[in-house]
This record gives structure tokens, sequence and C-alpha cells, in this order.
């Protein structure tokens, strides 16, 4: 009665209230204590086993790069191959925990993350270069994820049902989990992705291998030393930081490895599916590959559109954590009669924009990385060749990774920057005739992830939900902020397997039915 009591109460995790003044003072407290740590070793986590390695991954605050965050304890070959075994051991006994109680493992870490939210929105503030909002709507995402995929376990054990009847036979659907899952999380989103990622493969029955993303390790050894802190069995969750070169194409291979869950560039993505696809000798099965790389995301906005709301939500679905989204609306596309007009209100509210650190609550902080610094300095000198820079266009404090907010406008629809995504506080918008051209433009794109449209016109809006080939499409509002639960998410075409995490039917994708047959 209680489990279905959590199942029809379903909440999505409120954010922190951070106009009052005791919740700054608990998270700038938080941050203090965080700052403790700074410059601790951290290890690598198999079957239980805590192991400190000489070669070390170096975490730095992207938004004072003379900070070190953590150092993170790196896997090899060998110890990838003990963790994949120590994994498929474990497997053997997690399977046969009841799902019921496997759920209770998740309504506990969530009850403890609450407890620590601002702990952990401390480590994303510093090692990711998050604001107070993001950091915490993050921790608030994480929570939602373990709470909604345990309530979702117990609704696929409750759903397991009799099929069609015949004559002198019972028939039965069940799902079962899978094996071993390979879990491959991101830099943008290191804990709320994370969480995510891992916890729907282990609810299901699955045990995982957790390779974090190389420039934020610490978030997700939080996440895991959490799961420990709950009780979670030993192996079950095995933490192996490491060089993908080293070790990432190896598990991705291997023969033990059932599925790999990712969630980062086109590119690796791409490579991993590539890998998985090759059949390794002594492997049974088909491994199953739940892919999210990213997107080139557009608002389309037409003249019967509330440019006011149209403007807001551009700005912020375009430079929020710096544009570091794979929901982000890089791209805006408006049509002729209300261009000029709507330009000015964006530019305006852009201009608006304080950059400095996340630490200090600016609006805009620091780029991840020097890689990332780099990539996005040199779209903008392709900007400035192919389109009309009127906003930003240059970096700020050299404390940090910081780049100005920045608007081309006048792009043609086959640009670079208007078709490949530049991961920044980049905005590119381009101009067209009429709403349906501008449709056009949005789906001239190899990705299809999140989109946006503004328009009153009511038939409008049932053609762009018709014609707008993405995977969540979003009318009169942001493109970005999902809600586990409420928008499942995932894209089309290059931007990934459209695997729909936070919805019921993700947990499937890490089971397998298999029907039972009594002849009476």
């Amino acid at each position: 009665m209680l489990q279905t009591l959590k199942l029809d109460t379903f909440t999505n995790e409120p954010n922190t209230d951070f106009s009052k003044d005791r919740e700054v003072q608990a998270l700038k407290e938080a941050i203090l204590s965080f700052r403790q740590e700074l410059g601790k070793d951290y290890p690598v986590i198999i079957g239980g086993e805590k192991i400190y390695t000489e070669e070390k991954i170096t975490s730095i605050n992207p938004g004072k790069t003379d900070e070190i965050i953590g150092y993170m304890s790196k896997v090899d070959r060998e110890m990838a191959e003990t963790a994949i075994q120590t994994a498929t051991n474990t497997f053997g006994t997690w399977k046969q925990v009841r799902p019921e109680k496997r759920a209770d493992y998740l309504f506990k870490a969530a009850d403890l993350m609450r407890k620590k939210r601002h702990e952990f929105s401390a480590v994303l503030i510093l090692e990711a270069g998050k604001n107070y909002e993001e950091a915490d709507a993050e921790v608030s995402e994480a929570i939602d994820f373990m709470e909604y995929y345990g309530r979702s376990m117990i609704q696929l054990e409750e759903d397991t049902h009799y099929v069609k009847r015949i004559p002198a036979e019972t028939n039965r659907l069940t799902y079962i989990p899978l094996g071993v899952g390979f879990i491959v999380p991101p830099w943008n989103f290191p804990l709320a992705i994370c969480t995510g990622l891992t916890v729907s493969a282990v609810v299901t029955g699955n045990t995982t291998l957790l390779k974090p993303a190389s420039v934020t390790p610490i978030i997700a050894y939080k996440f895991v030393e959490l799961m420990e802190e709950i009780g979670l069995p030993k192996g079950v969750i095995n933490f192996i930081p490491g060089d993908s070169s080293i070790m990432g194409d190896y598990i991705t291979g291997h023969p033990l490895t059932r599925f790999i869950s990712f969630t980062g560039s086109k590119d690796v993505g791409l490579h991993i599916n590539e890998l998985a696809g090759k059949t390794a000798k002594g492997q049974k099965w088909i491994k199953r590959v739940n892919a999210e790389m990213g997107g080139k995301d557009g608002i389309v906005i037409d003249e019967t559109a509330d440019l006011d709301a149209a403007a807001k939500s551009i700005v912020s679905s375009a430079f929020s954590f710096q544009g570091q989204k794979c929901s982000a609306g890089s791209r805006a596309i408006i049509v002729e009669s209300v261009y000029d007009e709507l330009i000015q209100k964006v530019i305006l509210l852009a201009s608006e924009l304080k950059l400095g650190n996340g630490e200090e609550n600016y609006c805009v902080g620091p780029v991840i990385d020097q890689k990332a610094f780099n990539t996005i300095l040199n779209y903008i000198e392709i900007g400035k060749k192919e389109a009309k820079l009127v906003l930003g266009g240059v970096t700020g404090s050299e404390e940090g990774y910081y780049i100005q907010p920045t608007i081309f406008i006048d792009a043609e629809p086959n640009s670079t920057i208007m078709q490949e995504e530049i991961f920044g506080p980049v905005l590119t918008i381009a101009k067209a005739k009429d709403w349906e051209e501008a449709i056009e433009i949005y789906n001239n794109t190899e990705y299809g992830l999140t989109g946006g449209f503004f328009s009153s016109n009511e038939e409008r809006i049932n053609q762009a939900i018709e014609r707008m080939y993405c995977g969540n499409l979003y009318i009169n509002r942001n493109v970005t902020g999902a809600l586990v639960g409420v928008h499942p998410f995932g894209g089309f075409n290059l931007s990934g397997t459209d695997s729909k995490a936070g919805s019921y039917d993700y947990l499937k994708l890490f089971s397998q039915g298999k029907l039972h047959t009594i002849q009476h």
C-alpha cells in the first residue's frame, strides 16, 4: 500500500527559493565547507573497494582556473576488466532483488540528497561553473530521476500482465533486466544526467560501470558516495574514471557489456554506436545503445507572436548556463515583418546579462574548459565572416574561461554557425519571408532535439506541431528546462536515439520482455 501511494504522489522537486536570505547563506556555507576539501585525492571504486592510482585526472574550477577541485584516480585496461567481471558477478545476485526493494534504494537516496542539496550544489558551482539557480535546479532534477524511476519500476512490475487468453493456455509477459551497462554521462549536467542514466539501469536490475566526464569527475564521485551511504550493495555501481581511448572503447566493445547509456557529442555518440554494433568474440547478444548527442535547436517566431515573451525566451534559451545545453536555443528564425523589432528586444535583454563567476551568482559564468573556450572563439571568428556581429564576440576576465554573450544576425540558413553545434554563449539569427519558410529553415539541420514556435495563430501552431521535426517541441515558451515525468526528453536524427529520459517507457530500454505460457 505504501509503494502504491508513492506511485500516485510523484511531484517534481521544488527548487530552492534564493530570495530567502537564509537559503543564500546556507549555500554559501556549503561552498565554504567544500572549499576545505579542494585538492583532495579521490579513488576508483570497484566492487566497493576504493583504489587510488598514480595516474590522475585533475579537475579545475573553470571560473578560477588556478584552483584545483581535486585529483581523480584513473582506471587502466586491467582495472576495466576487473570492473566488468565484478559487475557481471554482481548481476547474478542483484537481478534477484525484488523490484520494490531496488526502488526503495532510490527513494532513500533521494531523501538523503534533499538533506545534502546545498552540498551538491556547491560542488556543481565550483567544478562545473554553474550559478546558484542552475546548480540547485540540477540537484532537483537528480532527485526527480530517483523518485520517478523508483515509482516507474514498481509500475513496470505491476504492469507485467496476462496477455490474450486462449483455451487451455495462460500467457504472461514480464520484464527482466539485461545485464551489465556502461554509463557515460556528460559534463554539462554531471549530477542530474549521471544520476538518471545510472539509477534507471540499477532500478531495473542491471549492474553498471560508471565513467564520469573527465572535466567533472568529483560531482559524480559524490553521487556514488551517496549511493554507498544508503547501503546499495557493492558492485552494483562500479566507478571507473579514465581515458576513453584506454578503457572507454575497451568496455564498449567488450563481449560482457550488454548496453551503453551515453550523453555527449555527436561524434563520440556515433563512435560508440559503431563500436557497439560490432559483435565481439563470445558475445551472446546485440548491444543496446541509448544515446543523446546534442542539437542545433531553434526558435521560430511569426508576426502574431508576443514579441516581449519571445525575446525573453530566446535570450534565456540561448544563454542560460552559457549555452552549454544540448537543448539550448542557439538559433532564432524570425519572419521579416517583425525581424528588426524583435532583434532590438533580444539585443537589449542579452546586453543586460552580467558575466562572472557562478560562485558570486552571475547570470552568465565560464565555459567548461580550455578546449571549449578555444572552439567557441573559433566559431565566433567564423561567424564574423558569415553574418553580422551585433553583440559580444569577446572574452571576459582572464581568471577563467569567460566569453561574453554573443549574437549574430542576418545569417544564411546553410552557414556554418547555423548548422554546427557551438555549445557556448552564441546565438545566431536568420530572417524568413514568412512562418512557413521559417519552419523550413528550422528543419534544415542534421539534428532534431528541441524546437520552439511563437505565435498566437492556432492554425499555424497546429501546423508547426505537425511540421517541425524534433523530439521536444515547445510552443510559446523556452526550449530548455525539461521536467522529469512532465517533458520526456530525447531527439531525432543525429540528436540521438530519442530514448525519452524522464518517462515511464524509458525503463523498458533496460529490460527485456519475457513471455511464459502454461498449457492446462
